[in-house]
């Protein structure tokens, strides 16, 4: 990658993608873009107010700034989807058909997130495998599956270098979380900093993979520099990091500050999505092919996310 075009670059992770990205390819190489004003994002490189939906546009922007690759990153959540389906599939499929046509038509890589959202409760709960049954019953998780076949034909029918992981759910101390399942387990923290209690609305037992979002930002630059000749799966790699349920976050949390205290108050939409996904992935594909490998687990996490948000709060 020598010139990066990021749609959807106002986001939980492109606010943070656009960022790392210009630390290690220069900021002028890096263009970002989304559909309202980022200020944070102006200041420190390239920036340009562009509808995904708008083909032309984008098309534009490629060709102007001379682009060999797009990471599409725009994307309504699991819970906010649910709330408005059929606006969740015209901006989530709308961006990618556009994303991927103009990576056609301008021979660009395409990154494109996919997400542990994918799978249903048919698929493997535990060790869920790279290929297996992926039955979502969200239409956040409709779109990851139909996107994924999408990058996987444009691959094979056009030769787009089309390239995806399947993110678990991404834990910042940056960038709060937009409306998805497991923003519990970033929200959780900034909780036990501010006011020390938590009402948590995801059941106390449910096992979900997660990562950190150092390791996310990673995993995007490695796999979209990985060599094309090794990767045998493309749209897209199981990745892991840690799992776990509430308790045990709240558990890890209390080691550190004893007088944190969780109950809970139960979203039943956000209930049936966290069931219906699974406990763990294998991720041993994205380790064989690309190399793959968690640099965080949960204490370590833990440890630098309450450092953080106590410095952003004074505490």
């Amino acid at each position: 990658m020598k010139k990066i075009l990021i749609v959807g670059a106002g986001g939980q992770i492109g606010s943070e993608l656009t960022t790392y990205l210009r630390s290690i390819y220069g900021a002028a190489n890096v263009i970002a873009t989304d559909v309202r004003e980022c200020k944070m994002l102006s200041e420190t490189g390239p920036f340009e107010v562009l509808n995904a939906l708008d083909a032309t546009s984008m098309a534009s922007a490629v060709a102007r700034h001379k682009c060999d690759a797009i990471f599409n990153l725009v994307a309504l959540l699991s819970a906010v989807g649910e709330k408005d389906p059929q606006k969740a599939w015209a901006i989530n499929m709308g961006a990618l058909m556009n994303s991927l046509e103009v990576a056609r038509q301008y021979n660009c890589a395409l990154f494109t997130p996919s997400s542990i959202g994918a799978f249903g409760p048919t698929s493997p709960k535990d060790g869920t495998p790279q290929d297996t049954v992926m039955q979502p019953t969200t239409i956040y998780g409709v779109c990851k599956v139909s996107g994924e076949l999408l990058g996987n034909y444009y691959h094979t029918k056009y030769g787009v270098d089309t390239r995806s992981v399947r993110f678990p759910g991404i834990i910042s101390n940056v960038t709060l979380p937009g409306g998805g399942t497991t923003d519990y387990a970033v929200e959780i923290y900034y909780e036990a900093i501010k006011s020390g209690k938590f009402t948590c609305p995801v059941p106390a037992d449910v096992y979900m993979d997660m990562i950190y979002m150092p390791d996310a930002l990673r995993a995007c630059v490695e796999l979209m520099e990985a060599d094309p000749a090794k990767l045998v799966h493309r749209n897209s790699f199981n990745l892991a990091s840690m799992s776990f349920t509430p308790e045990i976050i709240y558990a890890e949390i209390k080691k550190r500050l004893p007088d944190f205290v969780m109950d809970y108050n139960v979203d039943p939409v956000k209930k049936a999505i966290a069931e219906s996904w699974p406990n763990s992935l294998d991720d041993s594909c994205a380790r064989e092919e690309w190399g793959w490998k968690p640099q965080w687990d949960l204490s370590s996490m833990t440890d630098d996310m309450l450092k953080v948000i106590r410095e952003k709060y004074g505490k």
